[in-house]
């Protein structure tokens, strides 16, 4: 059995070591490949971990040993599923790995809008803090969570977590999701439609998956339903958002700002509109990347991997013919 891991250093980068992997075949990972390395080192693979590293139909027809894909994440868009089902190849994401950490990740944007921690800080360190006559000040207005609306698209795992610290916070909770979900146990809650949590919402924060239907859904007439105090989140996936109508909607003050950890496409290119417009925060991807996440993440691929060895896959995604 050959495992073959495409693009492990994000998971890895040498504080998550793949030991418990060596015991199940013969291993190799690779930090990165490149898109013109992909077939070359998974052409003898039964069995890939991947990322980023993007398995398309054209990769996989070339790949007849590979009998399983186990992707390093929730999302599996890299993936070209009707061209597994075809071939037999069985495929497994990782679920439930992150909603801890992500959550987390959401609320430290949300606080920086709120709070200006980051920017008072530097503002303490160049001096105006002891230049000030009274014994404090700020520079920007502060604010409070406690009574603001917090709408959440996509009501997964990330998204109930999110909404119960919002809860904790004392927030009043609005959530959208495509079909339905069970009433969490807090309130105030209320499922809405996409445009009414749009239109009610202080802070709109994004954790659903990418798909060919929802591709650039927020855009300059959904931005435009936003109160000018709003601000929009997104840890999820990038291509959710069309960047261009995003940067004009805070350039124009359509939106008070904007906390972004993804991009479409990343690494963030420099010509990215974004990094011009006002009243953003961006991060590079990284509210996934806790340890402690990141440990989660292994040991469920991992599983995943025995359970197909086993005949008794978890996880699956896909339907494989037989």
């Amino acid at each position: 059995m050959k495992i073959v891991i495409l693009d492990g250093y994000t998971t890895n980068p040498g504080d998550n070591p793949w030991t418990s992997l060596e015991s199940l075949g013969e291993l190799e990972v690779y930090d990165r490949t490149p898109e013109d390395l992909i077939v070359e080192r998974s052409k003898n693979a039964d069995i890939i971990f991947a990322n980023k590293a993007v398995l398309s139909a054209e990769v996989l027809k070339q790949l007849p040993q590979l009998k399983f894909i186990c992707v390093l994440a929730t999302g599996y868009n890299i993936i070209d599923l009707q061209t597994a089902n075809e071939m037999g190849i069985v495929v497994s994401n990782v679920p439930g790995y992150s909603p801890p950490a992500v959550s987390q990740h959401v609320f430290a944007l949300i606080l920086e809008f709120y709070c200006r921690v980051g920017e008072h800080d530097q503002d303490v360190k160049n001096g105006k803090w002891a230049q000030s006559q009274d014994f404090c000040f700020w520079n920007s207005p502060l604010f409070e969570l406690k009574d603001k609306t917090l709408g959440i698209i996509g009501f997964g795992d990330i998204g109930h977590q999110v909404a119960r610290l919002g809860n904790a916070f004392g927030m009043n909770v609005l959530a959208y999701a495509p079909r339905p979900k069970p009433m969490p146990d807090f309130e105030p809650f209320a499922f809405a439609d996409l445009e009414d949590v749009f239109a009610q919402s202080d802070i709109v924060s994004l954790h659903c998956p990418l798909t060919a239907e929802n591709r650039h859904f927020i855009d300059k007439s959904l931005l435009k339903k936003m109160k000018p105090e709003a601000i929009l989140i997104n840890t999820a996936r990038g291509p959710l958002i069309n960047e261009h109508d995003l940067a004009k909607a805070l350039s124009d003050k359509i939106i008070a700002g904007a906390g972004l950890d993804v991009a479409e496409v990343e690494p963030m290119p420099a010509d990215n509109p974004l990094l011009k417009a006002p009243n953003t925060i961006i991060t590079p991807h990284i509210a996934w990347a806790t340890i402690e996440a990141r440990k989660r993440l292994t040991a469920i691929a991992v599983k995943n991997a025995k359970a197909f060895i086993a005949g008794t896959p978890e996880n699956v995604v896909n339907s494989p013919k037989k």
